[in-house]
């Protein structure tokens, strides 16, 4: 049995009091494919700071997002831009094309404990996106990109920034995520992990080094449903 096939019982998760979730990809699903947009955004920001042609520009873009964890956390160290200005063009964009889930934000709402939005965006566009979904009111706090000092996950410090300043308890607490790399911290750390992939468990959208394998004991759960996941959790 893989990990994608193991279903979830209450039991599994019956410690858990904090929920910690990443936003894109995560609460809503890969096919919608909001992140292409912002994708484009990052391209032709690069493509204009650097006067260079869109494949170039975006062929560096994805080499930062590679070694730095964010495009934004390459361009500040190389180019020492204004984080506040990218993370605005960034994300001017179209949040109608987020589909409302009201059945995610039951399941959140009636999962016991504290829920929080853990994303290397920023709070307006998590904002703008909970609010799409309308899953929203349900999440205690936001921390964002601004709050880790623009330093990403998968960056242990950050980890420990988020942690201390909510006091969760990692060995009650649980994190969901659509990238592996950014549960090797929460599993050492000795939060449960649940890593997001694309329906049909075909990754689409995600770089090669994106993936991981059933091997992958960073990872407790695979889903490729969250709704479903976390409703097992309270039925």
């Amino acid at each position: 049995m893989t990990k994608l096939d193991r279903l979830p019982t209450k039991a599994d998760f019956a410690d858990i009091t904090d929920w910690v979730f990443d936003l894109d990809n995560t609460l809503y699903p890969h096919h919608v494919n909001l992140f292409s947009q912002i994708d484009r955004n990052m391209t032709a920001f690069v493509a204009n700071l650097l006067q260079m042609d869109p494949v170039d520009a975006k062929a560096l873009q994805k080499q930062y997002y590679r070694d730095h964890g964010t495009t934004l956390q390459g361009l500040m160290i190389h180019h020492g831009i204004d984080p506040n200005d990218f993370l605005e063009k960034a994300h001017a964009i179209d949040y109608t094309v987020v589909p409302a889930n009201p059945a995610l934000g039951e399941v959140i709402k009636a999962l016991p404990g504290r829920k929080f939005i853990f994303t290397n965006g920023s709070v307006p566009h998590a904002e703008m996106t909970a609010r799409a979904l309308g899953i929203l009111e349900h999440f205690d706090d936001i921390f964002d990109i601004v709050a880790a000092d623009y330093v990403p996950k998968p960056a242990g410090d950050t980890y420990d920034k988020f942690m201390s300043l909510h006091r969760v308890d990692t060995k009650r607490a649980a994190m969901f995520e659509d990238l592996p790399r950014n549960l090797v911290v929460p599993k050492a750390l000795g939060m449960k992990t649940v890593l997001l992939v694309p329906q049909n468990f075909e990754y689409e959208f995600a770089e090669a080094w994106e993936k991981t394998s059933d091997d992958n004991n960073d990872v407790d759960f695979i889903t490729e449903d969250l709704t479903g996941f976390l409703t097992r959790l309270i039925s």
